[in-house]
């Protein structure tokens, strides 16, 4: 598998400084232009100032990217009928020549074959509510499983079965790590109820269990980072809207991968655009965390 690097991140290998994986289905699905765009540049400079090197994962026109410019982010910001790319996508995407952002499945993925073991990115998919209906379950908790990545996220998404996520991340082997917390941070919220086994003070304190996994050669895990105080919100808020939204979802016949973008729509309108501050200020806070495991992880 071809793999083009951008010369931010050529400059970064030659100078054997560390590197963070980031999404970039978030630009071409997730937020609205131009908080996109916005939530890029956030989540970048947050990887910068934490002394690592931000490497977003993409494809475009068929070609596998890690690390980005300025023009592809604005493609992929504003572009029209681009794909949102899960590892089982990649290969289409590349026969096909065809252009999209990568999800957490196909950016854990690119991560690990261009040998970066950390990546930030906002909320987890995972096993979606009315599973025994659907078999709905995200590409994401395999694939964390697979590669060999330390996965930097607020939790996984609210829109989802959470017990059921860590109960299915549990069989499959994924270490789930709370970061200053003992509780399972809910995205958009700091508290789910779900206690976590493990949890870490710090990013030198995770860094020690990355090592330890990468030298048992075993695959992927992942960090919760609680969103920021300030602009987090209610578990209980949280939970009638999206009750509401899921209702509306049913009614229209929204599922697949259309229905995360359209709950999360739904959920900011509900909110009055609240959410979406709290989504960008998680990403940006996620990114910072993972900057700084990065570098105490070298």
């Amino acid at each position: 598998m071809k793999l083009v690097f951008s010369a931010e991140v050529k400059r970064a290998q030659k100078a054997k400084r560390p590197l963070v994986a980031l999404e970039t289905s978030v630009l071409a699905q997730g937020l609205p232009y131009p908080r996109n765009l916005e939530a890029a540049r956030r989540c970048e400079a947050a990887v910068r100032e934490a002394g690592a090197t931000p490497a977003a994962m993409a494809v475009i026109n068929g070609v596998l990217h890690v690390g980005i410019d300025d023009v592809q982010t604005e493609l992929l910001a504003t572009g029209k009928g681009l794909l949102k790319l899960g590892s089982r996508d990649l290969a289409i995407a590349v026969a096909q020549k065809r252009t999209g952002g990568t999800t957490v499945s196909a950016t854990c993925e690119l991560a690990a074959r261009a040998g970066i073991g950390v990546f930030a990115t906002g909320g987890l998919g995972g096993v979606h509510r009315g599973v025994a209906e659907d078999l709905d379950i995200s590409q994401d908790l395999p694939a964390i499983a697979r590669w060999p990545v330390a996965v930097v996220c607020a939790g996984a998404k609210s829109v989802l079965d959470l017990p059921k996520t860590l109960e299915l991340l549990e069989t499959l082997g994924v270490p789930v790590i709370g970061v200053g917390t003992n509780e399972l941070p809910g995205f958009y919220s700091r508290e789910t109820g779900l206690m976590l086994e493990h949890s870490v003070p710090n990013a030198r304190a995770a860094a020690e269990i990355v090592r330890a996994r990468r030298s048992l050669e075993q695959g992927g895990l992942v960090f919760t980072v609680p969103p920021p105080e300030k602009t987090s919100l209610p578990r209980v808020e949280i939970e009638k809207h999206l009750r509401a939204a899921l209702a509306l979802g049913k009614k229209n016949g929204i599922s697949g991968k259309a229905a995360t973008p359209f709950l999360l729509g739904e959920m900011v309108r509900r909110t009055k655009g609240r959410t979406l501050e709290a989504n960008l200020a998680l990403l940006e806070n996620n990114a910072r965390f993972a900057g700084q495991l990065a570098v105490a992880a070298k």
